[in-house]
């Protein structure tokens, strides 16, 4: 999924639908989460039907890479999203993951070379 800004965002009120196809989820998904989140508040035309705001558009998308790219809980995500901790949207879990990897490989890479150097000093001491 790509990242959510509100200049993406050039319609006044987008569907239940529109939501559900941005986030590629179910439309159970968006009204489940209308109920789990205060943040979250469509207006309802004559029938019923919702319309969401963008700025209701971005809240989903914070909600969104909380729960779904963070893999936090629904309470974890309530938590964080009323701390407004800017870090916890900025960094995304495959960034944060790579930065790992790569400290992991130079690691990798340090043992493996003094493992050589060693391998070295035993075969020339040997023979």
């Amino acid at each position: 999924m790509k990242e959510i800004n509100e200049k993406d965002l050039t319609k006044l009120y987008y569907s239940i639908g529109e939501v559900a196809n941005i986030f590629n989820v179910n439309t159970s998904l968006i009204r489940f989460w209308e109920k789990e989140f205060n943040i979250i508040q469509p207006k309802k035309n004559k029938k019923g039907n919702r319309l969401f705001t963008p700025k209701d558009v971005i809240n989903f998308n914070k909600i969104y890479h909380l729960v779904k790219i963070k893999g936090f809980t629904l309470d974890g995500a309530k938590k964080a999203l009323k701390s407004n901790d800017k870090e916890l949207f900025e960094t995304s879990l495959d960034e944060k993951f790579q930065s790992q990897n790569e400290n992991k490989i130079e690691e990798v890479i340090s043992n493996l070379e003094n493992i050589r150097k060693k391998l070295i000093l035993l075969k020339s001491s040997n023979y």
